[in-house]
């Protein structure tokens, strides 16, 4: 195999429209695309000593773009995560939703929040996530905790939109049963 050779001062002109495609693809949104392709480059600089060679320029600079995208959606999805413990469900509620989801407690209710019982919730829904088989708690983290678009879940794991939905439907229900076996 020809071992590759960077060459940064070309990347701008060969890559930035593909890895901007990539990345607004990724994120739907053309400002962060562009803060992730650059965010690219700058990793690509900081590490060409570790370039091996083995794979062509642009892979690998897509390989470090998606680690970007990845690194974008853990730092939404942290702050995300401390409402997440907010999470109130309440079989006996008359809530609108079905799902985890949409029982989200109301930050506004003069009810006030018993912060110790939704940490816990937090805790356990995590756990229950943990058990749950590996493609379908990737596939219910990145539709449902990510907000991932169906199309971007679909082509990132190579998946219908028909295999998506049942494998979501699967989750939820499996979560809904760990929640109720463990934690009620």
């Amino acid at each position: 195999m020809a071992k590759h050779k960077l060459q940064p001062d070309n990347w701008v002109d060969q890559y930035a429209d593909y890895l901007f495609n990539y990345a607004v693809s990724r994120v739907s949104d053309a400002e962060i695309a562009k803060d992730l392709v650059q965010e690219t480059f700058f990793a690509g600089l900081n590490s060409a000593k570790n370039y091996k060679g083995d794979a062509a320029e642009r892979t690998w600079l897509v390989s470090i773009l998606k680690r970007k995208v990845i690194d974008h959606y853990r730092k939404i999805n942290s702050k995300k995560g401390k409402a997440e413990v907010r999470i109130n469900y309440n079989s006996d509620s008359d809530a609108e939703g079905d799902w985890l989801e949409q029982q989200v407690a109301d930050p506004y209710s003069q009810d006030g929040d018993n912060v110790l019982e939704n940490e816990e919730l937090g805790f356990a829904i995590q756990d229950c996530i943990t058990k749950l088989p590996k493609k379908q708690a990737l596939v219910f983290r990145l539709k449902t905790i990510q907000g991932m678009s169906t199309e971007d879940v679909c082509n990132e794991l190579d998946i219908n939109p028909s295999n998506l939905w049942v494998m979501i439907h699967r989750a939820r229900t499996a979560l809904m049963g760990c929640l109720n076996e463990n934690w009620y």
